[in-house]
């Protein structure tokens, strides 16, 4: 099943190298791990595979080395139904790495190397321009040079292409890139580092939706972690609950939400069953170990909704 728009993603590729702790060590201290695993992630391909798994059509804007890493990720993501033309291989370069740690609670800290996902330069993005401005959706995370992200931005926003925007890893953006999204999914520490207000319960999710709102963005879906999420749309917002599974890691929970979002909303879906589709993907993914390898297909989905009621 494809979806009837066209979604391009923007963003990062990176090999996992994941280790589960007890515990996360304190600065100092050596503990010992299990289950070491190496698996395919960055936010941006994550997202991509959630897109393509659940049924969107969709191109891959990113870069990888000229690495047998890159190799087998670019080969990973075409049989994920992503289209791979414009990912570029950069020569001379490896392919991000991201070192992760993951408790017992399923929480994890991460470390990232950029590698190639340094090169995705402002000339690499107009050489994407017409598939940017062709497409229905443009998604991009932080873990791609900012500059590339607000040029692609402008490149969408000039085309009335709509600017998704997951502001993860956290950083302080500024007003000229906020004011070209439409769409923005920052989770509670995100929010607090975009907007100064400290998220800790609904009231203050409005509150941080409102100040996004003020920089031009339209609608603002605050991701809460167990909680759901607080949605708003030209400042009409309310909390949409998620459903609550056992989660071994949520490494990907975050960017398997965005890309089922995301295709649910090229579907036409009102936004509340979209956040609904997007919890279920997400949901099912924190059961499983590991970043890419943890995002569901479109059948299991469905059956989980279908079980659901």
């Amino acid at each position: 099943m494809k979806t009837a728009g066209k979604l391009v993603v923007l963003g990062s590729i990176n090999a996992d190298h994941i280790l589960n702790l007890e515990s996360f060590p304190q600065p100092g201290e050596t503990v010992t791990g299990s289950q070491y695993q190496v698996a395919f992630g960055g936010k941006g391909a994550n997202q991509a595979v959630a897109a393509g798994r659940s049924g969107a059509d969709i191109a891959f804007i990113a870069c990888t080395g000229d690495d047998d890493t890159g190799e087998r990720v670019r080969n990973q993501l075409q049989t994920d139904n992503i289209d791979i033309a414009p990912v570029s291989v950069v020569a001379g370069e490896s392919t991000g790495v991201a070192l992760i740690f993951v408790n017992q609670e399923g929480e994890n800290v991460i470390g990232i190397h950029a590698g190639a996902n340094a090169a995705l330069s402002l000339a690499r993005i107009e050489a994407q321009r017409d598939l940017i401005a062709g497409a229905d959706v443009l998604l991009m995370q932080l873990e791609s040079p900012v500059e590339s992200v607000l040029a692609a931005a402008r490149i969408a926003h000039e085309n009335h292409t709509i600017v998704a925007l997951n502001p993860a890893p956290a950083r302080l953006l500024s007003d000229d890139l906020l004011a070209l999204v439409d769409i923005i999914t920052p989770n509670e520490t995100e929010a607090e580092k975009l907007t100064g207000i400290r998220v800790e319960n609904d009231s203050d999710a409005a509150r941080a939706a409102q100040a996004l709102h003020a920089k031009g963005i339209e609608t603002v879906i605050i991701t809460l972690g167990s909680r759901g999420v607080w949605a708003s749309v030209k400042g009409e917002g309310r909390r949409v609950a998620g459903f609550k599974v056992k989660a071994v890691d949520t490494i990907a929970a975050g960017d398997t939400f965005n890309g089922a979002l995301m295709t649910a909303l090229l579907e036409k879906r009102a936004l509340d069953d979209a956040i609904r589709f997007a919890h279920a993907a997400a949901a099912i993914a924190v059961t499983r170990k590991g970043a890419q390898p943890s995002v569901p297909w479109r059948k299991e989905i469905d059956e989980f909704l279908r079980q659901q009621g």
